[in-house]
């Protein structure tokens, strides 16, 4: 039976940071049931007008609960347009045939976070700053983060890393393939935040240490050492997209739950390589510290004057390259 611990608060992606505390704002009288933050209001989602946008291989379904926006509607389906795009991109596809998808307004400028869920079928919840304006929603990653977590069905709680972690990592990517960010901007912000992904003192590997650091920058640190790793393995023929696009191929979703091992078998599967299930044998149940200095360098990335330079000549600079070109 499909359990409702598909609740998933944002992460800190590789391009953007945001305060996890006060992610949802505090309900309203008018509409309680569309911000608990344990569960999607299908019910009531169900009941409201929507606005269909059709999207490569699926549509989404977006509703407004009860308030105002300064932005018209129109812009706002424009970045989620623009957000499903850059998923579809990465993914081939869009990764679920039908999505609900929520705005509720709350005060301020930004977006207050986003949960998805697919225990009655795909949905998101993002509570939006009734001021926002369209550059806050241009610098904004949550849209596309909370999409990505649709292309992976859902798991144990101990394995929530790999489900946060693999949005952070996607996210970014994405997005440059899509053209909406620059490659030396994700880089940049990799090479800063990525750290924060190593084991501490106390700690048990990425399946039994459940700090924010590990969940969400030691997943994806996992998924940077795994599609460095397909790359290699493939003769950068392949990468972690192309596993990750194996997933959906095989009928995996946020709507379904499979074991993290059915998961990791169908993505090597797709490349190959048992790339993802050996790297989980060694991360899993042991603190692993990779080398992330010498990964940088042989990747070919260069930190000037706060800013960052690309060494082509380095060993790794082709798959560098490879991981943030646009697909065929």
């Amino acid at each position: 039976m499909r359990q409702a611990r598909a609740f998933r608060l944002v992460a800190l992606s590789a391009v953007a940071a945001m305060l996890l505390a006060g992610a949802f704002a505090t309900p309203t009288r008018a509409q309680p049931e569309l911000m608990r933050g344990d569960r999607m209001p299908y019910d009531a989602f169900d009941r409201m007008p929507k606005t269909d946008l059709d999207v490569p291989s699926g549509v989404i379904h977006v509703a407004f609960g009860a308030g105002e926006f300064a932005l018209p509607k129109e812009k706002i389906l424009e970045w989620v347009a623009t957000s499903a795009k850059a998923v579809s991109t990465y993914y081939g596809r869009f990764p679920v045939k039908s999505l609900r998808l929520l705005f509720v307004p709350v005060e301020g400028t930004r977006v207050r976070g986003g949960t998805t869920w697919g225990y009655r079928g795909a949905a998101i919840r993002v509570p939006l700053g009734r001021d926002a304006g369209m550059d806050d929603l241009k610098r904004d990653w949550v849209m596309v983060h909370e999409m990505v977590h649709l292309a992976l069905p859902d798991m144990e709680d101990r394995y929530a890393w790999l489900s946060e972690g693999l949005a952070v990592y996607v996210e970014p990517v994405a997005r440059v393939q899509a053209g909406d960010l620059s490659a030396k901007e994700i880089w940049l912000a990799m090479m800063r935040d990525m750290p924060k992904g190593l084991p501490q003192a106390g700690d048990r590997g990425l399946d039994n240490t459940s700090t924010w650091g590990r969940k969400y920058w030691g997943g994806a640190m996992f998924c940077l050492y795994a599609d460095v790793g397909i790359r290699k393995a493939t003769n950068n023929r392949m990468g972690l997209q192309d596993a990750m696009r194996g997933v959906i191929a095989a009928g995996g979703s946020h709507e379904i739950d499979w074991p993290i091992e059915r998961i990791l078998t169908t993505a090597d599967r797709a490349v190959g390589v048992d790339l993802l299930t050996k790297l989980h044998d060694e991360w899993g149940s042991k603190p692993v510290t990779p080398d992330l200095d010498s990964l940088w360098r042989d990747l070919g990335l260069r930190l000037r004057d706060g800013g960052i330079d690309f060494d082509d000549a380095a060993p790794l600079a082709a798959i560098r390259a490879a991981i943030t070109k646009a697909p065929r």
